[in-house]
Order: C-alpha cells, then sequence, then structure tokens
C-alpha cells in the first residue's frame, strides 16, 4: 500500500478552499455582531431624549403621532411627520395649537 503525497496544485488548491471558508464565516460572524451591537444601541436609545435621555413620550395629533420631552420640552419626529402635519393642517384649514407651535419653529423669516 502505498499513499501518493499529494501535488502543490492540489495542496494549494485546498488551502485556498481553507481560506476562503474561514474568511465566509469572519464575515458572517462579524454581520452578526454588528446586528447584535444595532439592537443592544437601540434598546439603550429608543424613546430617549437625545437632548437630556429622559423618557419621550408619543402624543398623537391627526395620523401624526410626536415624541416629546416633558423634561426640556422638546418634540422630536420622525422623517416625514412634519410634512404630514403641514398637510393635514393644510388640508383641514385648521390648526390646533399643538401643531401651530410646531409650524411656527420651521418658519422662514
Amino acid at each position: 500500500m502505498s499513499l501518493d503525497k499529494p501535488s502543490k496544485p492540489e495542496d494549494e488548491y485546498f488551502a485556498a478552499e481553507e481560506v476562503e471558508a474561514k474568511r465566509k464565516l469572519a464575515f458572517h460572524q462579524g454581520q452578526v455582531l454588528a446586528a447584535q451591537q444595532r439592537e443592544a444601541l437601540k434598546k439603550l436609545h429608543l424613546m430617549k431624549c437625545p437632548k437630556c435621555g429622559f423618557d419621550l413620550h408619543a402624543l398623537n395629533e391627526g395620523k401624526v403621532h410626536v415624541d416629546s420631552c416633558f423634561n426640556c420640552k422638546g418634540v422630536f419626529m420622525e422623517a416625514g411627520e412634519l410634512q404630514k402635519l403641514k398637510a393635514e393642517a393644510t388640508h383641514e384649514h385648521r390648526k390646533t395649537p399643538l401643531i401651530s407651535s410646531i409650524l411656527d419653529l420651521f418658519k422662514r423669516d
């Protein structure tokens, strides 16, 4: 019984396959770690005031909810919510005190 010694190209092929498998594993582990870190940050900062860190409270104004901090009196909206408030106020020809206050902040002089 004789065992043939693998050829150099065969050794290189298997070495390259092993490196590629390790690269894919490292990439996958990096993605999992990044997702875990995003979730941890989300849990840490979700519904917290970016200015003072206190809890934010959702206030419904029509179809839009505005996040408000009762500590620093900050008002925060998600992308597109200001445009929804403007459209709703224009469409219904009404402005509640909350909408008026918010829209006054964005008036151009």
